[in-house]
């Protein structure tokens, strides 16, 4: 880690942060990186030395303010998402302190799948528009919501791999290596073999079924094994015990935390537009290319 101090009268701290994610210093600090044998690294006695294109001062705030309510928008929606969730997750835990039903396993709630990888040798299979997920796409995500995944399978990969097209609303969880991150697909998705993925049978019971797998994490973990990395595999999950409610508190549950749900989700669909504006005005404005006041108007469209 290196400390950077702004000099006060000389350039806007905020805008120089702004300054520094630009692409041309990113690219930058690739350019004058020093690779070692085991990591790269930047020799910072030569870091002051380094030429660095700054605004005015005036600009630099302008520009500072503008970025800035951007990225404080994308933080109040993932504030907005993180409360309503946890609102849900507490209503489940009270819900779930009544009587429920005993002697059931998930195989008898739900129906579970798996999936799997085309082969990565044929091009025929990628750069398709299936949706296929992997670990990584759901470990790194700011809520339980997957609304996209970095490679998509064509129709032939999917038929070429153990995955089916799950629907919209099939629960997603990580069942390698890490276990139990949780996603809700957003679309239909295809998925790797490191996921189980349930779906309720019951008409009412997904958002049940949902809270009941993210609480049950520590039960997983202790029974799942593996030489390498620790697995989960569908059989021993399917054969678990399961947490279930009668049909009408299902149905009443899903009602209460379907519209936090969906509030907490489209927060964060509009976090990643505004987060999307905010990194393309970003090189633009810091390049010249675009005046303040064309980029206050574009922001105001959207705050």
């Amino acid at each position: 880690m290196a400390l950077l101090r702004p000099r006060p009268g000389r350039v806007d701290g905020r805008y120089l942060l702004y300054r520094y994610l630009a692409p041309d210093f990113q690219e930058m600090i690739q350019q004058k990186a020093i690779h070692g044998a085991t990591v790269d690294r930047i020799a910072l006695t030569s870091m002051g030395s380094w030429s660095i294109r700054v605004h005015g001062e005036p600009e630099q705030r302008a520009i500072a303010e503008v970025l800035g309510a951007l990225d404080n928008k994308i933080a109040a929606n993932g504030r907005l998402a993180s409360t309503a969730d946890s609102l849900a997750v507490a209503r489940f835990r009270q819900a779930s302190t009544h009587d429920g039903i005993e002697g059931l396993t998930y195989a008898d709630v739900a129906e579970v799948g798996g999936g799997g990888t085309p082969s990565t040798t044929n091009p025929s299979y990628w750069e398709g528009d299936i949706p296929w997920a992997t670990p990584t796409d759901v470990t790194g995500l700011p809520g339980p919501y997957l609304l996209g995944t970095a490679r998509n399978i064509t129709s032939g990969g999917l038929r070429a791999c153990a995955s089916s097209l799950y629907p919209k609303d099939s629960i997603l969880m990580t069942s390698r290596a890490t276990i139990g991150a949780f996603a809700m697909a957003t679309v239909p998705t295809a998925v790797n073999q490191s996921f189980i993925v349930a779906s309720a049978t019951a008409p009412d019971g997904q958002w049940w079924l949902f809270h009941e797998m993210r609480s049950r994490v520590d039960d997983y973990l202790s029974v799942a094994n593996g030489a390498t990395f620790l697995e989960l595999s569908r059989g021993r999950f399917r054969s678990l015990p399961v947490l279930w409610a009668d049909q009408s508190t299902l149905r009443s549950f899903g009602e209460c935390v379907k519209p936090l749900h969906d509030a907490a989700r489209q927060a964060l669909v509009e976090g990643a537009q505004l987060a999307a504006l905010r990194d393309a005005l970003l090189p633009e404005l810091m390049s010249g290319r675009m005046r303040v006041k064309d980029a206050v108007r574009e922001a105001e469209e959207v705050l």
